[in-house]
């Protein structure tokens, strides 16, 4: 009996001791957050300090452009896929019409083994979509059309203020964006949400305010319409502050408390990593993940020696060539970067993936070289028959969508101006009727059996009388060059002789 006492004593006492998962786990502070969401979460406690992730912003209206630059000039792919909601007109690269094809991005993104931030330079609730980047000059004070620019006082208040005219303007826009937000929960795919970045900045109308009618009571209520009014499941909460320079910048007047941040981000720019914005960052945190939000440059290997907890950093749009190749060769050697080559990095993502119902990495999908770009025929490397460069497209402009590919093709005219025509496919083998010479043309176009090039088919009757001739051409795309030379390998029979030519294109930016 005394045995039996002790040996229960002992279970009572250890018990508390026993790891569980609920003491494993690291709630997100949504309260509904999804198992992806929560997965994601887990994933960044579980390397901080261990590894940092690399990562790459991409203007809205660019799909991945940006990504598939850094993969080009660094020789990796970065594992952060960041892109912001948009605010600007129609063409822009900031349009905030390019939303539909920002969630397919990302849910490709998101199976291919990226993992997801967005942020969103909000339009203010004194203007409708789209509102320019920067102040227009002459825009009277009260009615600001810009991401950039300064409320009024009064109208900041009324913001803040539910039942009032901007109160319900601002809820308009939010809900305008909580939409694609939803459909992203609906395809189980967690976002490491970042709104009203650079809070602590007065450059943005969001930013900068202190006091009752605060920026950080704005963040506040954003999270309460997202969480509890749209009840969207997949955000892990990114809270995100500029680099202090003055008083009015602390961190600290601007923290909405540790219930309503997940993450808590830095955006540094001309590699000013200093200790004093970690080292703050590291008190508010309380053991929560820490990012690098926002970055001109990437953190160096002698940074991280300091700042080890740096979860992931996202190097601006347009900031890749900031940092030379042989910096990052140097920073890639280092075991704490992940891209998503390295073998690391797919066993670590294991139980995440298994929470979003993926297949483990490397995945082997169907993921078909993108042929958008502008196009510039290069006549030194390519291989032309007898014929030269006659009809020869001298520029093409592709957009590649999906199954769909838009071509506009430039030839040179030697008697008038430069002939100019567009063509849309898709790419599954659809029979296209057109006219070419004022006879009758068929083309297909579809992908290869292993599906790393693409293959136009045409097939064109020329009437001549009573008889009928056809002019059969072949044309085979590929990618070279790690997408910077698209070749095509063209043959074709017609009644005028049999061609057989590669054309060379090189790509412009």
């Amino acid at each position: 009996m005394k045995k039996i006492f002790i040996f229960l004593s002992l279970l009572i006492l250890l018990s508390p001791l026993k790891a569980t998962p609920e003491t494993k786990t690291h709630k997100p502070v949504s309260d509904n957050a999804s198992e992806e969401a929560s997965s994601l979460l887990e994933f960044l406690y579980s390397i901080s300090g261990k590894y940092t992730l690399t990562g790459q912003h991409n203007y809205p209206n660019t799909r991945d452009r940006n990504t598939r630059f850094a993969r080009y000039y660094t020789g990796k792919t970065p594992v952060i896929f960041s892109i912001d909601w948009g605010h600007a007109r129609e063409g822009d690269t900031d349009s905030y019409l390019a939303r539909p094809d920002i969630v397919e991005e990302c849910i490709k993104q998101h199976r291919s083994g990226s993992l997801i931030t967005i942020c969103w330079h909000a339009v203010p609730p004194t203007a409708e979509e789209p509102v320019t980047f920067r102040p227009v000059p002459g825009t009277p004070a009260d009615s600001l059309r810009s991401v950039q620019g300064r409320l009024l006082d009064d109208q900041f208040k009324e913001v803040l203020t539910p039942g009032s005219d901007l109160y319900r303007q601002w809820c308009k826009q939010v809900d305008s964006v909580a939409v694609y937000l939803k459909k992203l929960d609906d395809a189980g795919v967690p976002i490491l949400w970042r709104p009203y970045h650079e809070m602590n900045g007065n450059w943005f109308w969001w930013g900068g305010r202190t006091g009752e009618y605060s920026t950080r009571k704005l963040y506040i209520q954003l999270f309460d319409r997202l969480v509890h009014y749209h009840h969207l499941t997949n955000l892990v909460w990114v809270w995100s502050v500029d680099r202090f320079h003055r008083p009015d910048m602390y961190y600290s007047q601007y923290f909405p408390g540790s219930g309503y941040v997940d993450v808590l981000s830095l955006d540094v720019y001309g590699s000013d990593f200093k200790q004093d914005y970690y080292d703050s960052l590291r008190v508010l945190a309380r053991g929560k993940p820490l990012a690098l939000a926002e970055a001109g440059n990437p953190p160096t290997p002698e940074i991280l020696d300091k700042q080890p907890a740096w979860t992931f950093y996202a190097t601006w749009a347009g900031m890749v060539r900031n940092t030379t190749r042989k910096q990052y060769v140097a920073l890639y050697n280092d075991p704490r970067i992940l891209c998503k080559e390295d073998s690391t990095y797919w066993s670590i993502l294991k139980s995440y993936r298994t929470a979003c119902n993926l297949e483990q990495l490397p995945v082997k999908v169907f993921d078909p070289p993108d042929f958008t770009g502008t196009w510039s025929f290069n006549e030194d490397l390519s291989t032309l028959d007898s014929w030269g460069s006659s009809q020869v497209a001298c520029k093409l402009k592709i957009v590649q969508m999906a199954d769909e590919i838009t071509i506009e093709h430039s030839t040179i005219e030697e008697f008038t101006d430069t002939h100019i025509e567009e063509e849309q496919y898709k790419t599954d083998g659809t029979e296209y009727r057109t006219t070419f010479w004022n006879s009758p043309r068929i083309t297909t176009v579809k992908w290869s059996d292993n599906k790393d090039s693409l293959i136009f088919e045409s097939r064109i009757s020329f009437h001549r009388g009573d008889t009928i001739q056809e002019w059969k051409s072949k044309d085979i795309w590929t990618l070279e060059d790690d997408g910077w030379l698209l070749t095509i390998h063209s043959v074709s029979d017609s009644p005028w002789g049999r061609r057989d030519q590669t054309l060379a294109y090189k790509k412009e930016w």
